[in-house]
Parts: C-alpha cells; sequence; structure tokens
C-alpha cells in the first residue's frame, strides 16, 4: 500500500492533479469557517454548544454544508442547491421533451443542461440563503434551547445589512461551483462530489467525540466497531452488479468487419445512489414544518393531527417515523430507478447496433427483460438503502447516540461511494504510466 502511494508522487502529472485537488478542498474547508456579514460569531458558537443536534431536513443541509450552515458561514449554503438543481433537471428530463432532446444531442446538448442547472443553483441559492437569514433574524435557527444569544444572531438587522447578507452567501455558492468544475479539469475525481466527500468527512471526528463525551468509551468502540462492518458491507454492496451478457452481430461495412464481440450490461443493486435517501429525509420534513406553523395560541389546546405529528413525526426514535422513512425510500427508489434507467431506449440502442441478449429476442421482449431483471433487483437494493439511512435512527433509540450517527444515511453512502470512484481513477492514471496501479 505505501509503496503504491509512494509512486502517485513520483508520477509528476498526478503529483500536480492532487496537490490542486487538497489545495482547493483546503480552500473550501475555510470559507466554511469565515461568517457572513453582520453575524455575532460568539454568539453562534454559544448555540453551537448548547445545541445538541437539528432535525429532519435541516440536519441534513447541515451535514452537506460540513457544519457550515449553521455557522452562518459564508459558505453557509454549501453543495446543497447545486444537488438540489441537479436533481430538478434530471426529472425534468421526463416532464420537457426539450430537457430531453438536449440530453441525447450529446456533449452540446448536455452542455447546455450543465448550464441551465447552474442558472437554477444561484436562484434556489438565493431563494434558500433569505430564508436562512431570516429564520436566523427570527432567532429560531437552532430551535427553543433557552439561551439567549440564540435569539441575537445577527449584529444589524436593517434591510441592508440582510440583503448583504443574502448576496455573500448565494455569491459563496457560486464560487463552490467554480471549484468543482476547476477539480474536475485539474484535478482528481469528480469536483462537486470531492467537496460532498470533504464537507461530511469533516463532520465525522466531531460527531465521534460527542458520543464519546456524552456516553463513554464502550459506547465510543461499539459504535467504532459497527462504523468498520458497516463500511465494509457499504463497499460490497455498492460493488455489486447484474452482468446481462449481450452479443454483437458481425456486419459488413465496406471491407471491414465491424461486431462480433461480446460485452455486457453491468445493472447495479443500488441504481438509485444516495437521491432516495434525499427525497424521503425532504418530504418526511414536510408534516414536521406544517404542524410548526399550525401551533395554538397560548392557553389553546393544539388539534389532534398536530399533536400526532408532533409526537410520530419528529422524532428519529419513534417506530412510525422509522416506519414511514423506510418506506418512503422503498418508493423513491423504485422512482428514480425509473426515471433513470429506461429499458426500451436500451433495448432500441442494442437493436440499433445489431446487438441482443442470448435467448431473448431484440426489440421489444429485450425491453420487457431487462424491467423485469431491473424491477427484481431494485428490491434488495431499496431494503438496503432503507436499512442504511435507518443505522442513525436505530442507535439513538438503543444507545442514545448523536442524533447525527457518522456511519450510517447519506453520509456513509456518500463517503464510500466518492471513496471507490477517486480511488479507481487515481487506479487508471497509475495504469495508464504503466505502473501497477493501486487495486490488485
Amino acid at each position: 500500500m505505501f509503496s503504491a502511494i509512494a509512486r502517485i508522487f513520483r508520477t509528476p502529472d498526478l503529483r500536480r492533479k492532487i496537490g490542486f485537488t487538497l489545495g482547493i478542498i483546503a480552500l473550501y474547508r475555510l470559507g466554511a469557517h469565515v461568517p457572513a456579514p453582520f453575524v455575532d460569531f460568539p454568539n453562534v458558537q454559544e448555540c453551537i454548544g448548547a445545541s445538541s443536534s437539528t432535525d429532519g431536513l435541516l440536519s441534513l443541509v447541515n451535514l452537506f454544508s460540513g457544519g457550515a450552515l449553521l455557522q452562518l458561514s459564508i459558505f453557509a449554503l454549501g453543495v446543497m442547491p447545486y444537488i438540489t438543481a441537479t436533481i430538478i433537471t434530471q426529472l425534468l428530463r421526463v416532464v420537457i421533451p426539450h430537457f430531453e432532446t438536449l440530453y441525447k444531442e450529446g456533449q452540446a446538448g448536455q452542455s447546455r443542461l450543465t448550464q441551465y442547472t447552474r442558472y437554477l443553483t444561484i436562484a434556489l441559492a438565493l431563494l434558500q440563503s433569505t430564508t436562512l437569514v431570516t429564520v436566523a433574524r427570527s432567532g429560531q435557527l437552532f430551535g427553543n434551547t433557552g439561551v439567549p444569544a440564540c435569539e441575537q444572531l445577527l449584529t444589524n438587522d436593517v434591510w441592508w445589512a440582510q440583503l448583504l447578507m443574502i448576496i455573500t452567501m448565494t455569491a459563496g455558492t457560486g464560487l463552490i461551483m467554480w471549484f468543482a468544475e476547476l477539480v474536475t479539469e485539474r484535478g482528481i475525481g469528480n469536483g462537486m462530489s470531492l467537496l460532498i466527500f470533504t464537507s461530511i468527512a469533516a463532520t465525522f471526528p466531531g460527531a465521534m467525540w460527542a458520543i464519546w463525551l456524552a456516553r463513554g468509551f464502550e459506547v465510543f468502540l461499539l459504535v467504532l466497531a459497527v462504523g468498520i462492518v458497516v463500511v465494509a458491507l457499504v463497499v460490497y454492496v455498492e460493488q455489486s452488479q447484474r452482468r446481462i451478457p449481450v452479443q454483437y452481430a458481425k456486419r459488413m461495412v465496406g471491407r471491414r468487419t465491424y461486431g462480433g464481440t461480446n460485452t455486457y450490461i453491468p445493472i447495479k443493486v443500488n441504481m438509485a445512489g444516495v437521491v432516495p435517501v434525499i427525497f424521503a429525509s425532504s418530504l418526511l420534513y414536510i408534516p414536521a414544518l406544517l404542524a410548526q406553523f399550525n401551533q395554538p395560541a397560548v392557553g389553546e389546546s393544539p388539534a389532534g393531527w398536530v399533536t400526532w405529528v408532533s409526537q410520530y413525526l419528529t422524532t428519529g426514535d419513534s417506530p412510525v417515523y422509522m416506519l414511514v422513512y423506510f418506506l418512503l425510500i422503498i418508493g423513491f427508489t423504485y422512482f428514480y430507478v425509473a426515471i433513470t434507467f429506461n429499458p426500451v431506449e436500451v433495448a432500441d440502442n442494442m437493436k440499433k447496433y445489431g446487438g441482443f441478449i442470448p435467448g431473448i429476442r431484440a426489440g421489444r421482449p429485450t425491453a420487457e427483460y431487462l424491467d423485469y431483471v431491473l424491477t427484481r433487483i431494485t428490491l434488495p437494493g431499496s431494503i438496503y438503502l432503507g436499512l442504511i439511512a435507518l443505522l442513525p435512527l436505530i442507535a439513538l433509540a438503543t444507545v442514545g447516540a448523536n442524533q447525527n450517527f457518522p456511519f450510517g444515511g447519506a453520509s456513509i453512502l456518500i463517503i464510500v461511494g466518492v471513496g471507490l470512484e477517486t480511488v479507481k481513477q487515481i487506479d487508471a492514471q497509475l495504469q495508464q504510466r504503466h505502473y501497477e496501479g493501486l487495486l490488485r
């Protein structure tokens, strides 16, 4: 292993790419700790120390920002606006035919879609920064902590100060996008994925230290052991795939013979990635948000549905919350896989280039066979996603560990997925230079 790492740094081009990537990551983490204008930084730090955890969608956004959201930094929004814009653009391909046409046009069309995603990211950043500043001004960012400092997070709450904060946070999101594109072009791996990886990995030491302080060394070791097992299982499942064999018939074009090769269609067990977890978390936050806006006046009793939502759909240790969360993840997994993988399109492309699955006729029978395999393999993939997402909630209910349990949910899926892809890219670059590579 150490010899492989030494080979990386002996290669000038690869060493320069990795150094550039690490430099961008360092700038990104520095920006996550620089407070936005007119933020009372001592009060914010006092509130962060007083609040034990955040709930619902807010915890997910704070996780993806590397803790910058609650610090009200210039990078407070993190990569969440870009992730949301990317998902919306993918979903709009089903609704808007023009988007689907652009996707099929190749590099030029996808460049146009990328530009649309950038515009949508800035619009979402503007909306989210406005919401964040409004919540911070009202003193409800950290909930009802009972700390007076949490009600005064801004040093100046006039309109032009709030406008400057909104512009700063929106510009921070644009700068993060630029960082990600620089890493993709001149560094190693996918830039946006690496920045998400960095944001989540930055929260791991703090989460583990909080578990040690709150529950003791024995629970800390138990969480660490569970984490190692979970990482191994996630790596195993993420690498698992069903390979459907495909043969291409020989054909003559002029004096040359094309085709006659054997290949396969890799269908991963987890084709949806982490998107269903994000969808389910966002949707499950809506009832709690509605209940929060329908709180009764002083002296009045709350409505029945508000009491039920507050009791069962706001805390992660509730069995009803866990069940609804699990079922939503399964449903969204099937939904997202159906959008991203079109068996009819794959079958048509195979037929166009003379490819066929042995024993299956080309055209509609091939599409039906692919749909059958996809439906069967998505079930264990969706159950796997649901169980991984429930790990933090189970840890909270059993050992009382921090709700931001590091080895579960979206965090561990992103950490493992991005780590595997980055290692594969480094390995491919080493093999191009006639080295053994990292993977054996």
